[in-house]
């Protein structure tokens, strides 16, 4: 049996199966470089069959967060049914994954990925169908939440002079709302303005002066950029206020959140080329 399998000959490997690169160095190792043999080695092991799984689409599963040491870890881990989300060995894997994102200070989704590769071929192969880690964020500071709805929605917010039950409502209205920016200046401009042209377009056949359709859409730019900015959206908890005037109130800021929804940025694998 020989150990001197190029890099060359385990890149050729990948292509032809799909199979991680330890997995196919390892079948290589075993068949003497032999790569027919090799496929024949990664089908009896399971390994194939894993890989082939990989294309298929997930858009179920669960977010996983914690906080530790000043750090929040937030996944998204995808499998193809309701079912396997459910399963004891898909949750625990997600709770092992975030783990050792904090305790190893992982920063980089590859490295994760790779981490777990094993971890993840064998759930595939136990479940029948694929499952993936589909994104992660890390925050830092030292007003830090953590909120999770059903585990389908997953919330990081870092925050300044916040006390935990506030931050908590925070989290919550931001799992509810959708704010896709803290404040209505980060709004780019580029969706400002095709909005703006939208509105534009919108009251030209009203018959009121200029003026008076400048004023209509003014006002419906600031409501626009008000209802996808946090601090101008009503606060789910007193909708009498928007979550700027709670932030006022208790002299906080959030600097900076995000949020995670199961399936939101899935698309169908089979149709990426």
């Amino acid at each position: 049996m020989t150990t001197n399998i190029s890099a060359e000959l385990v890149k050729k490997l990948r292509l032809r199966t799909g199979v991680g690169f330890m997995e196919c160095k390892r079948a290589l190792i075993e068949e003497n470089g032999d790569i027919e043999l090799s496929i024949d080695n990664l089908r009896k092991s399971g390994k194939l069959q894993a890989s082939k799984k990989l294309q298929n689409t997930t858009n179920q599963g669960l977010i996983f967060s914690n906080i530790e040491n000043n750090t929040g870890a937030m996944i998204e881990l995808n499998c193809q049914t309701d079912f396997v989300s459910k399963d004891a060995l898909f949750i625990a894997l997600g709770k092992e994954i975030i783990s050792s994102i904090l305790s190893n200070k992982i920063i980089k989704i590859d490295d994760i990925k790779k981490h777990f590769e094993e971890q993840l071929t064998e759930l595939i192969i136990k479940f029948d169908e694929n499952i993936k880690i589909n994104r992660f964020k890390i925050i830092k500071g030292n007003n830090i939440f953590s909120y999770i709805h059903a585990g389908r929605i997953g919330v990081l917010v870092s925050a300044n002079n916040l006390n935990q039950d506030i931050l908590k409502n925070i989290a919550m209205h931001i799992a509810a709302s959708k704010p896709e920016y803290i404040y209505p200046h980060e709004v780019p401009k580029s969706i400002f303005e095709r909005e703006y042209n939208i509105q534009l377009e919108l009251v030209k056949n009203y018959k009121k002066p200029t003026s008076i359709l400048q004023k209509i859409v003014d006002g419906r730019m600031n409501k626009f950029v008000n209802n996808i900015s946090l601090v101008g959206q009503n606060f789910i908890i007193d909708p009498n206020k928007t979550v700027g005037e709670i932030l006022n109130e208790n002299n906080g800021s959030v600097v900076s959140f995000d949020r995670f929804e199961i399936g939101e940025n899935i698309v169908n694998e089979k149709n990426i080329d």
